[in-house]
């Protein structure tokens, strides 16, 4: 099991790695081939491109926060695997020529994903956690 430390290092990489989608690849500057597999998605009119782009960044920036806090740590831990799981299909459903390596990004999610779960199982684990009474 991770050290408390450990386990906040842990967070803050899960944090930072959905602020980076969601900051850095959705909203500032944003990155071309995102915005690509969003444009692509059936029905979805031109005009709506930008503004649910800036939508899915700020919910991947809410997700990092929520992430670190710790707060309902295992509901935020299965709501992230919802959406790491939704995003990779809509992406090789409706974007694949826009994705280079998509085996490469499965497996990067997936290594994500236990991350994400160990996180949670960490942070429930140390919740539990007594401390120990220092001598005197």
């Amino acid at each position: 099991m991770l050290t408390p430390r450990q386990a906040r290092l842990a967070a803050v990489a899960v944090a930072l790695m959905w602020g980076y989608e969601g900051l850095w690849c959705k909203i500032f500057p944003g990155r071309a081939d995102q915005r690509a597999i969003v444009a692509g998605l059936p029905g979805l009119p031109a005009g709506a491109v930008t503004p649910l782009l800036i939508a899915l960044g700020l919910a991947e920036l809410a997700i990092g926060a929520w992430a670190l806090s710790g707060w309902q740590a295992r509901t935020a831990a299965l709501v992230q695997t919802l959406l790491v799981v939704g995003f990779n299909a809509g992406g090789l459903l409706f974007g694949a020529a826009q994705i280079p390596e998509p085996g490469r990004l499965v497996v990067q999610d997936l290594a994500f994903l236990a991350l994400i779960w160990t996180v949670a199982a960490a942070h429930r684990h140390h919740r539990g956690a007594r401390p120990t009474p220092r001598a005197a």
